[in-house]
């Protein structure tokens, strides 16, 4: 057992220097741990005996819902296809690493593209005035007073619109949506929250790089 740990213990760190030179901001230790991180996550290999290759959408909404306290369908889902790159439907450990570069140490340049993936709903390119309404009907709380909250709804879709939508189109395309969040950052995740705050970030990297490595 000791040697098939030792084994691969050696994998894992060949792993991990070859990821953390192709994914930004985890040093090779950092890697090392998240390779580690994942392989718990995915535990146990399936009925047919055969090991999963990577975390479905089930497995990875409720990583996101537990760890950075993600609630929202629609944005849970738009991750999960943020971070599937090759969209096979499994998010695979080199997937999970680069995505969560961006989640936890990402620059406003990697967040900005991060969200504008988890907002344009179809994957055409545009945040439309359907996907914006999808996004805030879902996030916002609905007031018992308020007779029809889709108007509601529709005249915050106009706001924005008329706030982020720089060409006059309609819709925002990712030009619009970054020059928007440049000139007032807090707009970032105008459509809803898909960044984990500072309090999970710090709560998750304590644990698999700072804890793992004392055990």
């Amino acid at each position: 057992m000791s040697k098939m740990s030792a084994m691969n213990r050696k994998v894992i760190q060949t792993l991990a220097e070859t990821i953390s030179k192709q994914v930004e901001h985890f040093n090779k230790t950092e890697a090392e741990c998240l390779i580690r991180e994942f392989n718990l996550l995915l535990g146990e290999p399936t009925n047919n005996g055969r090991t999963v290759q990577g975390l479905d959408r089930a497995r990875f909404r409720s990583i996101l819902h537990h760890t950075f306290d993600l609630t929202d369908d629609i944005i849970m889902d738009g991750a999960f296809r943020a971070f599937d790159k090759d969209n096979d439907g499994i998010v695979s450990l080199k997937e999970w690493i680069e995505g969560l570069s961006v989640l936890l140490r990402g620059t406003l340049n990697e967040k900005i593209k991060y969200c504008f993936h988890v907002y344009d709903l179809n994957g055409d390119g545009f945040i439309t005035r359907e996907e914006m309404f999808r996004l805030l009907k879902n996030s916002l709380v609905r007031q018992p007073t308020e007779e029809d909250p889709d108007e509601g709804v529709k005249d915050l879709v106009e706001i924005t619109l008329k706030k982020m939508d720089h060409d006059h189109d309609g819709k925002l395309s990712f030009d619009d949506f970054e020059k928007a969040v440049r000139e007032e950052n807090l707009l970032l995740e105008a459509f809803g929250t898909c960044l984990p705050d500072s309090t999970s970030v710090e709560a998750f990297e304590q644990y698999v790089f700072q804890e793992q490595l004392e055990q």
